[in-house]
């Protein structure tokens, strides 16, 4: 993920906030949620209910304002 930029990890709920956020501009990040992954496998090594949030790096700069306005509403900033 050489190409991305990790712009959240945090609860499930709260990721699909901000997911569609940037989908409504037009950006559609990448989640990645080890825990269910790793129970599909037959093991689990991670933290329950927690999704990390991806985006392309050429999109940073369109996402940034959705980005910290949902943080600032969630109280992570």
């Amino acid at each position: 993920m050489s190409e991305t930029t990790r712009i959240y990890t945090g609860p499930t709920l709260i990721a699909k906030g901000l997911v569609a956020r940037l989908n409504d501009i037009g950006i559609n990040p990448i989640e990645r949620n080890d825990h269910d992954s790793s129970l599909r496998a037959g093991f689990t090594m991670s933290i329950a209910n927690q999704t990390m949030v991806f985006i392309r790096n050429d999109e940073m700069q369109k996402a940034r304002p959705i980005i910290d306005d949902f943080l600032k509403e969630i109280g992570d900033q």
